[in-house]
């Protein structure tokens, strides 16, 4: 996990750099990350936007029984994976009783105020393909999530982001083992939309690994894909410790490989 060393490392630079206006906290179930509450408490009193990447079932977990007031009190926004409003599709994907607990959860939020007008506590849901597809048009999936999570569990959330699943580590896999691969990194290429690419993650984006590692986006955070280190050449990755200041990479070439068109199909995903 994140040493309260690198933490504290990350915050400095944040401060230093006031063009930085979010700090986006990811990483499976980062609420269970012993600096994450201790980055959300700093990251507010510099005034910046913490967005948490929440897997909404970290919050039904024993000991988090406090969490969602924690998240409520600071105002962080929650962006909350939801990959499906079907319990069968959920469970098939995330694993059995999975969906429960997600509601379970975005009711509590609801609750706390979240997703509702005039409490300035947003709430999100992302949307990701269950298999080798592009995802559908998301203006129009979100008022059916709105739809069928309102009508039938009172759910209420602010809006719905479609993410186009990466052709990298699990994924990759699950669709090597059914002849796949291929033919969906043909689907990405030939969806290929140039209007995405002024948007993408890699553009605005700095995304420091638990060791402190610094790389352009999630994605190639995953593949251990990093910077050049122009500071000392000799080592493979850049280090929060190796920057004077988020500045400096200003100006870097982002890192781009085939994986890199899951981004820039149909929509967009980043």
């Amino acid at each position: 996990m994140m040493s309260r060393q690198v933490a504290d490392r990350c915050l400095l630079l944040l401060e230093q750099c006031p063009s930085v206006k979010v700090l986006d906290i990811t990483g499976g179930a980062p609420e269970l990350c012993d600096q994450f509450r201790y980055l959300v408490e700093k990251g507010r009193a510099l005034g910046r936007e913490v967005i948490d990447r929440c897997n909404l079932t970290v919050l039904m977990e024993p000991g988090q029984e406090d969490l969602v007031d924690f998240l409520a009190g600071h105002k962080v926004h929650i962006v909350a994976s939801l990959p499906c409003y079907s319990a069968k599709n959920v469970n098939t994907q995330r694993g059995s009783g999975v969906f429960d607990k997600s509601i379970a959860a975005l009711i509590k939020l609801n609750k706390a105020g979240y997703g509702l007008p005039g409490t300035g506590l947003v709430l999100d849901l992302v949307y990701n393909p269950l298999s080798g597809f592009l995802p559908p048009e998301q203006t129009k999936l979100e008022e059916k999530y709105h739809q069928e999570l309102r009508d039938v569990f009172g759910v209420e959330f602010n809006h719905l982001f479609t993410m186009t699943n990466m052709p990298i580590k699990r994924f990759a896999d699950f669709l090597s083992r059914r002849g796949e691969l291929e033919e969906y990194m043909d689907l990405l290429v030939r969806n290929f939309n140039p209007g995405t690419v002024d948007s993408l993650m890699c553009r605005d984006h700095v995304s420091v690994g638990w060791d402190g590692h610094v790389y352009d986006c999630d994605f190639n955070q995953q593949l251990s894909i990093g910077f050049v280190n122009q500071t000392h050449p000799g080592k493979k990755h850049t280090s929060v410790f190796d920057l004077a200041s988020l500045d400096s990479l200003t100006g870097v070439s982002s890192n781009t490989d085939n994986h890199c068109f899951g981004c820039t199909a149909g929509m967009g995903s980043s």
